[in-house]
């Protein structure tokens, strides 16, 4: 058992974490082995033009806009990982897994990139360029990136933990 001397963690990238406040679809993953497919929970995902699938926002170019993203990727639980022997909780989608479910709106734990701390009420930024330091594309950021992002629509709930998982509200329906 795991004891909590300071301040319990903010969350798992990818759990819902007000479930009655939600509005969670579910979706066809982009297949395994093709370019674009989600490796993780709790990241902003887009429609694949090509086949009608949610894949992954991590391959976006430069001129993308906020328009493009459709939701964050939703954590099944309980859940394994590709290998049969990962233990419950794993961080990545298992090969077979062709199904999953987004969240278009609601509240969701994420992980923070950068290196700006998040505060409750701020906005939330995506890093659209290539991955530079702690800067990641597609991840979640909590200064303006300039023209290597830009604001969702959502606010961080509080600062990130210290392993850098947040929580943030996101409006992603039209």
């Amino acid at each position: 058992m795991v004891a909590y001397l300071t301040r319990m963690p903010a969350g798992i990238p990818g759990n819902v974490n007000r479930g009655f406040a939600s509005i969670i679809e579910p979706v066809s993953l982009t297949p395994f082995g093709v370019t674009g497919r989600p490796t993780g929970y709790g990241v902003p995902v887009v429609i694949d033009n090509t086949g009608g699938n949610v894949g992954n926002v991590r391959v976006m170019t430069a001129t993308d806009t906020v328009d493009l993203i459709y939701g964050i990727l939703v954590r099944p639980f309980p859940t394994t990982g590709a290998n049969a022997n990962d233990p419950l909780g794993t961080g990545t989608i298992a090969p077979q897994q062709n199904s999953a479910d987004v969240l278009r709106f609601g509240y969701i734990s994420v992980l923070l990139s950068g290196s700006t701390a998040a505060v409750k009420g701020g906005i939330v930024y995506l890093w659209k360029a290539a991955p530079s330091g702690s800067h990641i594309t597609g991840g979640f950021e909590s200064t303006d990136p300039t023209t290597s992002g830009f604001a969702i629509p959502g606010i961080f709930m509080g600062p990130a933990d210290a392993a850098g998982n947040t929580e943030i509200n996101v409006n992603l329906v039209p």
